[in-house]
């Protein structure tokens, strides 16, 4: 009887195949591309967007437990509700709380590998592939949560407050991938292996999103946030009704019986030395990197060679985009002001790394000016008085 419990619980997980690490990709960015159009273009807010997700999440979650066999639909669903709601943990912290993302990605790293060691403890395996308890269950779905804000954290950190831009990120967090997958094909722990490529996918899959839906004029193939959304929707779409079919991402009880033989003392001097490692890398990395960074401001201003007329020096140029979006608003011209109000979300966003450390109180007032700016702007129901008071408020600010 236990036998078949065991079978049927862990058939509600799928195998680890080369499937499961695309759709993992794809949901990433369908995930943040969900909580994008929720907050600023339905202008549900970051508060409102959370606590939407926070519901849709428990609900389906809910279903997930009480499952009895692995139904792709429902698994994938509730990854992408999970990306969502993780990336809204930490988007809550930085934006609302105002948690350095320093500082929030150090809390994830430890509260995962707390979560983690929970896990082993009462366990005595972190295997995705012997999950067949509901206690295993809850262990494996808080552990995605906070893989997903962990993610989160250190990939806008690297992108935008360290200025790399997601694409250079992209490529780093591939490199990294790459180097985990040789360790793994020359003996690596796979369940380690699998835990660090789950957390680096996140911020890998929000590169590609940005790659493909930013501008050429910002590096990207201008396929825009709606197409690059569809596209993805519809590459998931297809894998799961594949995977329905053909039944390849079932985990068979001999990849269960391989999971629980994986142990030995080895195993923690490998942890040991991969988290020593990557966290060497990374602090190595951060301080090299915020010790030299030189952000220009854009079109060609800077805040050296002009009289310092804020907290954060000139900031003229973001100014000028503000005017002129409010052309449009006034014009009547909504596709004009979106496509304006794109290149402030873009500068501002570049920017960052120099900004924000000059007074970070102010970057947050400014911040949260150009926040608002961008759900009035590209509400669905664009509002002109709304997008109007939204700009001129930062114009102001930044006169």
């Amino acid at each position: 009887m236990k036998s078949n419990t065991s079978k049927t619980l862990l058939s509600k997980v799928p195998e680890v195949t080369i499937y499961f690490w695309i759709i993992k990709i794809l949901c990433t960015t369908m995930g943040e591309t969900a909580a994008d159009f929720l907050n600023v273009n339905l202008g549900f807010g970051l508060t409102g967007t959370s606590v939407v997700m926070g519901v849709l999440l428990l609900a389906v979650i809910f279903f997930q437990f009480k499952a009895t066999k692995y139904m792709p639909t429902l698994y994938w669903l509730t990854v992408v509700l999970i990306s969502i709601f993780g990336t809204l943990v930490t988007d809550n912290l930085t934006d609302s709380i105002g948690v350095p993302l320093e500082v929030s990605t150090a809390i994830f790293s430890i509260i995962l590998i707390l979560c983690l060691s929970f896990w082993y403890a009462k366990e005595k395996t972190l295997s995705i592939h012997s999950i067949f308890t509901k206690r295993r269950e809850a262990f494996y779905w808080l552990t995605i949560l906070f893989t997903f804000a962990l993610g989160t954290a250190a990939g806008d950190l690297m992108a935008e407050s360290l200025g790399l831009g997601y694409l250079v990120t992209g490529l780093i967090i591939c490199a990294v991938i790459a180097c985990v997958t040789i360790a793994w094909r020359c003996g690596l722990n796979a369940v380690l292996a699998f835990w660090i490529a789950y957390i680096m996918t996140r911020p890998l899959g929000a590169s590609i999103g940005d790659l493909l839906s930013q501008t050429p004029e910002f590096g990207g193939l201008g396929l825009g946030a709606t197409i690059t959304s569809v596209i993805f929707l519809l590459a998931i779409v297809l894998i799961i009704i594949f995977l329905s079919i053909t039944k390849r991402d079932v985990v068979t009880p001999s990849s269960t019986k391989l999971a629980h033989e994986t142990k030995g003392f080895a195993v923690v001097w490998q942890v040991v030395v991969v988290v020593g490692v990557l966290a060497i890398a990374a602090g190595t990395g951060y301080y090299w990197r915020s010790t030299n960074i030189e952000a220009v401001l854009p079109q060609g201003d800077s805040t050296n060679s002009v009289q310092m007329t804020s907290p954060l020096g000139d900031l003229s140029s973001f100014k000028k985009i503000a005017e002129d979006t409010l052309g449009f608003v006034k014009a009547g011209n909504t596709a004009g002001a979106k496509s304006r109000v794109d290149d402030l979300e873009h500068t501002w966003d570049t920017a960052e790394a120099k900004l924000k450390p000059m007074n970070k109180k102010k970057w947050t007032e400014v911040d949260n000016a150009i926040d608002k700016v961008l759900r009035q702007v590209r509400a669905v129901h664009q509002d002109p008085e709304a997008c109007k008071t939204a700009l001129e408020a930062l114009i102001t600010l930044t006169s």
